[in-house]
């Protein structure tokens, strides 16, 4: 007891107050439900951004499986001299891997399915270290495209609409055509399917087919040039410095571009979608931290004796008000600490409850056939938890401020009239 008699009365009071047997019932049934329902908005906040973050990491990781993280092109797609190019930018230390590229249109066709396809030519050996497509094979190797045989790797889902499977031979058709005598006509090259790859990405997937790069100068004419050159940066978010560093370095006709800006839209579409998830889960948060006036209102009401007997005792008003914002700050704080342990918990043990879930309900939230990522990603950030915490803690302690500026309004004769 010696010890608390040397805390500040405010304190010793509000903590009493926070302690102590109610006699109205009612104020500590609203107290708690005020507690779990900023615990519940906490922890689902929480967990949702954790989720967001990890829909946001595999997404990126998806589509930077299969494109680089920075990519210098010639003017009209056509670099002359790409190795010079290549050195330019492996000069650079943040630089890891270079490798060309040539970039084209063409059909596909095979017992008569035709689709368009993006058709890309690469060195396999260089753009296994830029791209991870080499990793996602799901038949042959990229190291099966040779030049000269005309070798060629299919998305799954390409591969699965002109119903073509490893061994088969298609026809690719390039738009750019040959005189002959009896006019223009389209250039057809047969190729084998050495392999099909499945990034995840439908964009990728139903369109993308790589060829060797020498069989894509020959087929679209390009001699011993290039589309462009892909690199592969030691970090992914060093993208534009890298690119705006390099930019001076190259000829004045060069184009170079990150990921950030090639597929903008896909990851500002995610992170909208995380700020107003933000938002609206922040509206439980705020609906329980205020469920705290109507606690201390009526503990106001049920504490006026006392109030006027402190204020005879020469408490001051700022005094009372203190009494009172500690005892909602208090609420406000154990239910904060609730709500971030779960929801940490929750974070970090996502892939076990949802499967769990499922198994107890029989259901399926992210079907396989429908979506591309089909279990909950989450990614935990320190910053989110500690954001949230004092978002949550400043909800609750702006609840406090109005009845604890009516407690001290409290007139000692008036409370104390027909005690």
């Amino acid at each position: 007891m010696k010890t608390m008699t040397k805390l500040p009365y405010e304190l010793f009071i509000g903590l009493r107050y926070t302690r102590a047997k109610r006699r109205n019932h009612f104020i500590s049934f609203i107290s708690l439900t005020s507690m779990l329902g900023i615990a519940l908005g906490v922890a689902a906040l929480i967990t949702v951004l954790s989720v967001m973050n990890g829909f946001q990491n595999e997404l990126r990781t998806r589509i930077l499986g299969a494109a680089s993280h920075v990519q210098i092109s010639g003017a009209g797609d056509v670099l002359a001299d790409w190795l010079a190019v290549a050195e330019v930018a492996a000069a650079d230390p943040r630089v890891v891997a270079a490798a060309p590229y040539v970039n084209a249109q063409g059909m596909l066709t095979f017992d008569g399915a035709v689709r368009g396809s993006v058709i890309r030519g690469v060195l396999p050996e260089r753009e296994d270290r830029v791209v991870e497509i080499g990793r996602h094979m799901k038949a042959g190797t990229l190291a099966a495209l040779k030049p000269g045989e005309f070798g060629i790797a299919l998305g799954s889902e390409l591969a699965r609409s002109l119903a073509v499977v490893e061994g088969d031979k298609l026809t690719l058709i390039a738009p750019q055509g040959q005189v002959t005598p009896a006019g223009i006509v389209p250039r057809l090259k047969q190729f084998r399917v050495v392999g099909i790859f499945e990034m995840g990405m439908f964009e990728y997937d139903s369109t993308l087919a790589l060829i060797h790069l020498e069989d894509a100068q020959k087929l679209y004419r390009m001699e011993n040039k290039v589309s462009g050159v892909r690199l592969r940066l030691r970090d992914m978010f060093e993208s534009r410095q890298v690119a705006m560093a390099l930019l001076p370095k190259l000829a004045a006709d060069a184009y170079i571009s990150d990921w950030t800006r090639s597929h903008a839209n896909f990851f500002r579409a995610v992170q909208m979608e995380k700020n107003v998830m933000f938002i609206i889960l922040l509206l439980i948060v705020a609906v329980a931290a205020f469920n705290i006036v109507s606690t201390l209102v009526m503990a106001v009401t049920d504490k006026q004796p006392d109030i006027a007997i402190l204020r005879t005792l020469g408490a001051a008003p700022s005094g009372i008000m203190a009494v009172f914002i500690v005892q909602g700050a208090l609420i406000g704080v154990i239910g904060t600490l609730m709500g971030v342990g779960g929801g940490v918990l929750l974070a970090l043990n996502i892939d076990v409850v949802v499967p769990f879930i499922e198994s107890l309900f029989g259901v399926h939230f992210l079907a396989k056939d429908i979506y591309y990522i089909s279990e909950l990603p989450s990614d935990l950030h320190g910053s989110d938890v500690v954001l949230i915490a004092l978002v949550s803690f400043v909800l609750s302690l702006l609840a406090t401020l109005y009845p604890s500026w009516r407690a001290s309004r409290v007139n000692p004769a008036e409370a104390l009239r027909y005690e």
